[in-house]
């Protein structure tokens, strides 16, 4: 199966036919009749590089905020999570399992063999596992073509790839964080958690995970070429809030304290910026702050 890859968002978004009407344009991500990824699963991380606490501490509170809202004020992560019910099948229950540490132990130049390898050091069935890379680490194609990737170990078990861009590439895979190379040079936002590489890592997270578990084996949902499928977020790229366009994420919420932007509310007072999933019910990308007072927003 070949990889399903995140294309840089500024990239795909100036290449897209996204307009200011694209909100409420309908599309339709076919079901292909195979499996999707429905019930408890764990989310194993592997650190490769260097990441602080404080950064891991961010990523671990996203994951586990995605079905756990732990009392956070609306809207929340597992709201925005929850789209992923009305795909067929019933609901996704995701929390971080394993963690393992892996110092440069294949250098700082990785391939996509050596990701699929880094991966198989789990060996849960009932597992996504997640590979994330630091911000000195180059991966082939980073950069690029893509930011991310999720592919399958024989089919059977479902990974994740996700690089750290600050030092790399942030115009195409920290965005809305930071200024695009190409397309409008709109200011960039404030990132939620003050780290633009750990907050770009998390939309692309969180668009990595929702295509898994929608599309874990090439089979689900999606839309165009299985070699390059639009999925349940990749399809609905660039689109972070109301009146979206290339170049613009859209209206958001906006911290009145610290400045920076986010729509939705996470464990331990996190709040993060998340990007519109395609809602099967409605054939539209949807934003958890389509319906959400804006009063805060400046």
């Amino acid at each position: 199966m070949d990889s399903k890859c995140l294309l840089a968002v500024v990239l795909c978004g100036v290449l897209s036919l996204l307009n200011s009407g694209a909100a409420a344009q309908k599309l339709v991500l076919n079901y292909h009749n195979g499996a999707l990824l429905k019930g408890r699963f764990t989310v194993n991380i592997l650190w490769y590089g260097s990441f602080t606490p404080i950064q891991r501490s961010i990523i671990v509170d996203f994951v586990n905020s995605l079905s756990f809202p732990s009392g956070a004020q609306s809207p929340t992560v597992a709201s925005w999570w929850q789209t992923t019910e009305k795909y067929k099948g019933g609901s996704t229950t995701l929390a971080v399992g394993k963690q393992i540490t892996e110092e440069y132990s294949a250098g700082k130049h990785l391939t996509e063999n050596q990701l699929r390898s880094l991966a198989s050091r789990f060996n849960d069935v009932a597992a996504i596992n997640l590979v994330l890379t630091a911000k000195d680490v180059a991966v082939d194609g980073f950069c690029g073509s893509r930011c991310g990737t999720h592919n399958s170990i024989n089919g059977k078990i479902p990974y994740v790839w996700v690089g750290n861009s600050e030092t790399q590439c942030p115009a195409q895979c920290a965005w809305p964080f930071h200024k695009p190379t190409f397309g409008p040079q709109t200011p960039p936002l404030v990132a939620p958690n003050g780290d633009v590489g750990v907050d770009g890592m998390i939309i692309n997270i969180a668009t990595l995970l929702a295509g898994t578990v929608t599309n874990p084996f090439n089979g689900g949902y999606y839309q165009g070429p299985s070699s390059a499928p639009l999925e349940a977020v990749s399809a609905c790229v660039g689109i972070f809030g109301s009146g979206a366009y290339p170049g613009y994420p859209g209206r958001v919420l906006v911290d009145k304290a610290t400045g920076a932007s986010y729509n939705a509310h996470g464990s331990h007072g996190r709040k993060f910026l998340l990007p519109a999933m395609w809602d099967p019910a409605s054939s539209l990308c949807k934003t958890l702050v389509w319906t959400t007072s804006l009063e805060s927003v400046k």
